[in-house]
């Protein structure tokens, strides 16, 4: 109903619990990662593949999920991959080589590879103006809390052994299963032969502004799974000798602050409009990741920890409405797809960057590198975004 709240829907609330799964994939595991290093004895650069090797499928694959989607329907694309997901990433528990795990992450990365642009893409079909807009800020808060709450309950999986957090991925068979029933989106196959539907989803795509979201996505997920990720809890355990409870603690205090942010989205969107708040928010992620870098104590982890969260909450929704904007209704799931693709290149390569600059100058040096990215984003948008 139109004056019913937007996220009193059925469908959004089954599109929050995708969004829950399409981020479990890491944010559960980091703080498990000073464990995973100790047991197979690889070193802090080498634990980066782990993001890298669950990434990696959906950097080849996202695109053709998505035509797939277009054409096939969008829950015959979503209810296999999420099978998948759960079976593999369930599966990382009986690994006793680090070979083996990467293996096994490979292969729940390829149940992962349509859920980040699904999700969207089902908000964008359902959806328009301002209850588009508010419902993708619900979702990035409901992304935000599953990455807050992830690292505490990944943390204290740990405190078991650093193979318990791997248990989470199995309760998206059930789900699967729900979806099946339950979720009700649009008609979305494509009548248009393939030719045709290629090249005008070619035409949308090329525009200025497209691009200039596409190469943000990319940056910004270089400083999430590169910086964020990945070398927050080795700082926390080397500097502070963090456990890994009091690291997922400190990631959660970050997700929280996004999903606050992230819930009124609508809301600054009117006050600032889309560009200058991507601006804004990207001054929040230099600042976030220049501070991270001199961290010593818990009261300089926090301040960074929370300009970073606020950094999310308005740089992600804001990318995610403009791009959706962007894509025709008989496009979108492969128009998303491709969104999902390039930020996955974000994923994938952000630890094995940022990593080459932990091997220059340590820590210190990987964060610093994180400054660096976010001043390239600035120039992105001032370069390719219009007004």
């Amino acid at each position: 109903m139109k004056n019913e709240p937007v996220f009193k829907d059925s469908n959004l609330q089954l599109i929050f619990i995708v969004t829950l799964f399409a981020v479990m994939g890491v944010a559960s595991i980091a703080p498990a990662f000073p464990q995973i290093i100790r047991y197979f004895n690889i070193s802090e650069h080498e634990v980066g593949w782990l993001i890298a090797a669950f990434t990696l499928p959906g950097v080849f694959l996202t695109p053709v999920t998505g035509v797939l989607a277009d054409r096939l329907g969008r829950k015959n694309i979503l209810i296999p991959s999420l099978i998948l997901f759960g079976v593999a990433g369930f599966s990382c528990i009986f690994a006793r080589s680090f070979h083996s795990l990467l293996v096994l992450r490979f292969f729940q990365g390829v149940g992962a590879a349509s859920l980040g642009s699904m999700n969207v893409t089902l908000i964008g079909d359902l959806y328009s103006g301002q209850r588009r807009i508010e419902a993708m800020g619900y979702n990035a808060s409901v992304l935000s809390l599953g990455t807050a709450g992830y690292p505490a309950i990944g943390g204290a999986l740990a405190l078991l052994g650093w193979y318990f957090p791997f248990i989470l991925p199995i309760l998206a068979v059930p789900l699967g299963i729900v979806i099946a029933f339950k979720l009700k989106p649009p008609v979305s196959e494509s009548k248009q032969k393939l030719g045709p539907y290629l090249r005008n989803t070619w035409k949308n795509l090329n525009q200025r502004d497209v691009w200039g979201l596409f190469v943000l996505n990319i940056l910004v997920f270089f400083l999430i799974y590169g910086a964020y990720l990945t070398y927050l809890p080795i700082l926390m355990e080397t500097r502070l000798q963090s456990s890994s409870f009091t690291i997922g603690l400190i990631m959660s205090l970050a997700s929280v602050t996004m999903a606050v942010v992230s819930a009124s989205i609508g809301k600054f969107n009117r006050i600032f409009g889309s560009k200058r708040m991507i601006i804004i928010g990207i001054c929040f992620y230099f600042a976030s990741m220049t501070l991270f870098s001199f961290s010593s104590s818990y009261w300089f982890i926090v301040l960074p920890a929370l300009l970073y969260g606020v950094a999310q909450g308005m740089v992600l929704p804001t990318i995610q409405t403009l791009l959706v904007g962007f894509a025709p209704y008989q496009q979108r799931a492969a128009f998303m797809s491709l969104n999902s693709m390039v930020l996955r290149i974000g994923q994938t390569a952000g630890p094995v960057v940022i990593g080459f600059a932990y091997a220059l100058g340590g820590i210190q040096y990987a964060f610093l590198g994180g400054s660096v990215v976010a001043l390239i984003m600035l120039g992105i948008v001032i370069a390719m975004l219009r007004k």
